[in-house]
């Protein structure tokens, strides 16, 4: 907060000329005129952790703005003024009162839009003409459908409707080609499977477990290292959720489906779930050592969709095809427990040098029926997730001339991937077993 004022005394006096980003969070109750002075410069406003609940009409001064954040505020309704901003791509208002979004409120070069947490219950038709979305992030409405117009918004490829009030699968989400990572748990039409797993969730009290330094952090929560005090003493990984709903969806979806998930070589897995710590519920899982890292960063406000690699990253293809092969067999063993992981990104797996990976992360996960009409769909989507990360990883593989004969068999092979996943014709089984041909054959 101390930030956020010191920031807005700079504001006022005159002093940020020229920035590209401006972040406030100190209490605001009106927006701050003195911003315009930056209507030159400005792409990013951040105003989150306010108490706003409109912004001025003349807000498409600002014409060079492409982002704007205005979570945990007052707004009961998405400002129309939005629609009119002529650079905005980013729209996050996650965590405020919202219950409707006006036609006009969606600009027309938008790629992400987030209203996490709040109070919608149904999105507005003219949704159809962002034909350039790429993100859309609702989980935690009382959406009870999605609106047919969303076929119309082709770039599609994450969407987040987990924690409404879906009492059927939304059939329009099968019409969209790029769609490659899907939450859709914690809704009426899947809640009877969570509800059977959720009965053999075994539980462990806070006062069991001692934290101990921050290993890392995700969309629905925090990861530390920790003590269990069993009889003998195990050093284990606790997670513990940001709160009662997160981007991804309700806490107590993930925990039933890292049960149901079961043990895999190339899962985390979890042994519990935390109960009663101050600081929220959560997960009391394998720690894994840390020669295993995070293959990539998140995707950034530039990228959008696709993950941040280091630059220098780089493997043998001999380890990039055994750490995608990996990731393939636990993806098949997920959609034959009726899984969807939804968030198989490079971000949620840890590798080691040597090829070996954990797929981690089920905030995002669902249960479906494999009996399901749709049910074949949903593994078609995650497959498209896997072809994004198998393209990564292929573009940093180190070639030698005496790798030729198998750079040219592998490049076959993710051409005929590309084609079939396109065509929604494979399967993870289908390219667990095409990756272990080529490992074994050279």
């Amino acid at each position: 907060m101390l930030k956020g004022l010191s920031t807005l005394a700079q504001l006022k006096a005159g002093a940020l000329q020229g920035c590209t980003r401006l972040d406030i969070s100190c209490g605001l109750t009106e927006f701050p005129r003195e911003i315009f002075a930056l209507a030159d410069s400005l792409k990013i406003l951040n105003l989150s952790g306010n108490q706003l609940s409109s912004l001025p009409d003349d807000l498409p001064r600002l014409r060079h703005l492409e982002v704007i954040f205005c979570s945990e505020n007052r707004f009961t309704e998405l400002p129309a003024v939005l629609g009119q901003c002529p650079s905005l791509t980013m729209i996050g208002f996650k965590s405020n009162q919202i219950a409707h979004v006006d036609d006009e409120a969606l600009p027309p070069h938008l790629r992400w839009l987030i209203l996490t947490d709040n109070q919608l219950t149904e999105l507005p038709s003219s949704i159809g003409r962002c034909h350039e979305l790429e993100k859309l992030m609702l989980a935690g409405n009382r959406l009870a459908a999605l609106p047919a117009a969303l076929t119309q918004c082709q770039q599609l490829a994450l969407v987040r409707v987990a924690a409404n009030q879906l009492t059927a699968f939304p059939a329009c989400l099968l019409q969209l080609p790029r769609l490659a990572w899907l939450a859709i748990g914690g809704n009426p039409f899947n809640a009877a499977l969570e509800r059977n797993q959720m009965d053999d969730v075994a539980s462990v009290n806070a006062s069991e477990v001692t934290l101990g330094q921050k290993l890392g952090e995700g969309a629905s929560g925090t990861i530390y290292q920790a003590q269990w005090h069993l009889a003998e003493p195990r050093t284990v990984a606790v997670k513990l959720f940001k709160g009662a709903v997160t981007s991804d969806g309700w806490p107590h979806t993930e925990m039933a489906v890292c049960r149901a998930a079961g043990e895999h070589l190339h899962l985390i897995g979890v042994y519990a779930q935390l109960l009663g710590h101050p600081a929220g519920d959560g997960l009391v899982l394998p720690l894994i050592s840390p020669e295993f890292t995070v293959l990539a960063a998140p995707p950034s406000l530039k990228t959008c969709i696709a993950d941040v690699y280091a630059s220098d990253l780089r493997f043998t293809w001999r380890v990039a095809l055994l750490l995608a092969h990996g990731i393939a067999d636990a993806a098949r063993h997920l959609h034959q427990r009726g899984i969807l992981h939804g968030d198989l990104y490079a971000h949620n797996i840890l590798h080691h040098s040597d090829g070996r990976a954990y797929l981690g992360d089920f905030g995002a996960a669902s249960f479906y029926s494999p009996d399901a009409a749709w049910a074949p769909a949903l593994e078609c989507i995650e497959v498209r997730a896997f072809v994004h990360l198998l393209l990564e990883l292929l573009a940093r593989i180190d070639w030698s001339a005496a790798d030729d004969e198998v750079r040219l068999a592998v490049m076959c092979w993710q051409e005929q991937c590309v084609d079939l996943a396109g065509a929604g014709r494979i399967t993870f089984a289908d390219l667990q077993q095409g990756l272990w041909r080529i490992l074994q054959n050279n």
